[in-house]
This record gives structure tokens, sequence and C-alpha cells, in this order.
């Protein structure tokens, strides 16, 4: 069972520079925003998913207009997650990545390590719960690279993510 499929969510559609983005609220806050097609794009269930422009989405789509702008907008829309545990903490640390800046998995897990006291814990655990984020660009899973610094899995794809960490860079997105 989908943990989505028990409450009502309200949808609307951002045209966006790197392609159409699916933005998706509830009463609680913004549960999720996809490029349209990524990998873990969610199955629209037409009796619990209106489409309705709302205040938290209109909101949003401000958020993303001042971020595709090349700024780093000074606010974060009503955030709602939904996931495990594990998934919600590796998701509270991605938004602590400033604007420009990247991580690594490794360095993920280090600092839940730290955070839960635990002996252990597998960098690819990290990125699997980093690939499941449901509210990419606000929650910035794009900002994390492999340990040599490579890009690896976005599932946007990485050709977006270049690209927004490029527009973090330099203000812009190359054609």
């Amino acid at each position: 069972m989908n943990i989505m499929e028990n409450y009502l969510q309200y949808i609307s559609y951002y045209n966006s520079p790197l392609g159409n983005i699916l933005l998706a609220a509830d009463d609680t806050g913004l549960t999720g925003l996809w490029f349209c097609g990524q990998k873990h794009f969610p199955i629209i269930d037409k009796d619990n998913w209106i489409e309705k422009e709302t205040n938290l989405l209109n909101k949003t789509k401000d958020w993303l207009d001042i971020y595709f702008s090349g700024k780093n907008p000074s606010f974060i829309p009503e955030l709602h997650l939904t996931g495990t545990p594990f998934q919600i903490s590796v998701w509270n640390i991605l938004q602590k990545i400033h604007y420009g800046e990247t991580t690594s998995y490794n360095k993920i897990s280090e600092i839940l390590l730290r955070e839960k006291n635990i002996a252990g814990m597998s960098p690819r655990a990290v990125g699997g719960a980093v690939g499941k984020n449901k509210i990419s660009l606000i929650i910035p899973c794009h900002r994390v690279l492999g340990t040599n610094g490579g890009l690896t899995g976005y599932a946007g794809g990485i050709n977006r993510k270049a690209k927004l960490l490029e527009l973090e860079r330099t203000g812009s997105i190359s054609p």
C-alpha cells in the first residue's frame, strides 16, 4: 500500500527550463516535487489527487521562479515529509546543504553515525534514501556527489543534476 493513497493531494504543474515539474501538496505541506517522467515518478490516483492551485503550490512556484532565475530563495515552503524514519533523517540532512555547495554520500553517512550514535552505516543505504527524495530541488539531493566528486545517480537524470549544479554555481543554465 502506498503511503500517499490515504489522503487528498492537490497537484499543479510548473514549466521549468529543465522540463515540466509536478508539484503535490496536502493540507499540511508540500509532499512532492518531481520532474515529469523521472525515476520514482508517482502514479496519479484520480480519486485522491486533484489538480488545483493552492496558496502553498503558488508559494512553491514562487520559490521555483526565484531558484531558476539563478538566486537562492530566502524561504522554504511548508513541507510534509512522508517516508521511513531513516529516509526522513537523510532528507533532513540534505536540507542543511547550502545553495551552491555539495557533499558526498559518505559524508552524510558519517553525520548520521554521529547523530544516531551507531557503529556503522553504508553510504549505499544513504544513496537509496537520497534517491527516494520526493521533494527534489527544495530538498537538494542534486547536491550529493560521489566520494571522488563525480556526478552519480539523480532521479531526475544526470544531465539535469549537472545543469542544477551549474545554475547554482554560475546563476544560469547553458543551452
